[in-house]
């Protein structure tokens, strides 16, 4: 099918929009150092890192956790598992489920990354309230509005400056994929 002005002008205004979020400046340097610094502070401590989401961000938490723990060498995990969450939801309710999950499966040391687009996923939002209850470190990353619920309960938070999805979620997979490879020292290495 042959390419189109409207294609065009379509991808450029896409990929403007990707830029635009993914701005190097000195906040987000330091949020992403800062973010390194408490995972590896939590290895250190003979902690894990958790990261929980819905849908798309739910894919990005199992993908961040394994590369976190195989590549970053920071143990890591999500609560992705699907009896675990037919059962916390059955029992607790959906909203309820994943703060269910973070009291049974975490403990001091720990740290808590939650991963939300719109910030106002409610399961999300228990999540983070029942890690702080345990006094664990957290990581938010969030987008749509910025005054959006989840946009301010972490030690460190990532914000996306978009409405689109796609936009917010590729984002939020790249400041994490960045983050483990601070922690490397390197951008390319072998995969073994």
């Amino acid at each position: 099918m042959p390419q189109t002005n409207q294609d065009r002008q379509f991808l450029a205004d896409y990929f403007d929009r990707l830029a635009r979020v993914n701005v190097l400046d000195e906040g987000l340097i330091e949020k992403i150092a800062a973010a390194r610094d408490i995972f590896v502070t939590a290895k250190q401590q003979g902690g894990r890192v958790a990261i929980i989401g819905n849908g798309g961000s739910a894919a990005i938490a199992s993908h961040i956790a394994i590369d976190l723990a195989k590549n970053g060498k920071v143990p890591a995990t999500c609560f992705n598992d699907g009896a675990q969450i037919t059962c916390l939801a059955n029992d607790y309710g959906f909203e309820h489920w994943l703060a269910h999950a973070v009291r049974l499966n975490l403990r001091s040391g720990d740290v808590l990354v939650a991963i939300s687009s719109s910030g106002k996923s409610r399961n999300i939002l228990e999540g983070v309230k029942a890690a702080r209850e345990l006094g664990l470190k957290v990581v938010t990353l969030s987008g749509f509005l910025p005054d959006n619920p989840l946009c301010s309960l972490g030690d460190v938070n990532f914000w996306a400056d978009s409405r689109a999805y796609n936009i917010v979620e590729t984002a939020h997979q790249f400041w994490l994929m960045s983050i483990i490879d601070l922690i490397i020292g390197k951008a390319e290495y072998s995969a073994n």
